[in-house]
């Protein structure tokens, strides 16, 4: 699997990495979808931003396997974003799928971070 998280990304909205016409439009999509996940409570608290191919997911989430969810979401978010489906049932079909894996981040983060309210 590829560990970069732009080439991750334009793998699978069918973009080659070596071509680079849509970077810059794809880092702004990827950087609004990290923040997101920085809300959920996953990623570094000071927040994340890629500006090329360099950083990996292990950069953003760390080693635990039972973040890969995350890289999921974060396509699902910036493939509605670039390139949305021309269906709005396909559209909603992504739109559920992406609040699904973000009920499941929130559940991994509230297990590993649940503060009791005082």
């Amino acid at each position: 699997m590829e560990n970069s998280i732009l080439d991750s990304v334009k793998k699978v909205l069918g973009i080659d990495k070596t071509y680079t016409a849509f970077d810059t439009d794809i880092l702004m999509h990827i950087n609004t979808i990290l923040a997101v996940v920085t809300q959920l409570g996953v990623g570094p608290t000071e927040g994340y931003a890629i500006e090329d191919a360099q950083p990996t997911w292990v950069d953003f989430l760390g080693e635990d396997p039972r973040l890969n969810d995350v890289k999921t979401y974060v396509y699902l978010r910036v493939r509605l974003l670039f390139d949305p489906p021309t269906t709005s049932f396909t559209q909603d079909a992504i739109k559920e799928q992406y609040k699904e894996l973000e009920w499941r981040i929130n559940v991994h983060r509230e297990d590993e971070s649940w503060v009791a309210p005082s």
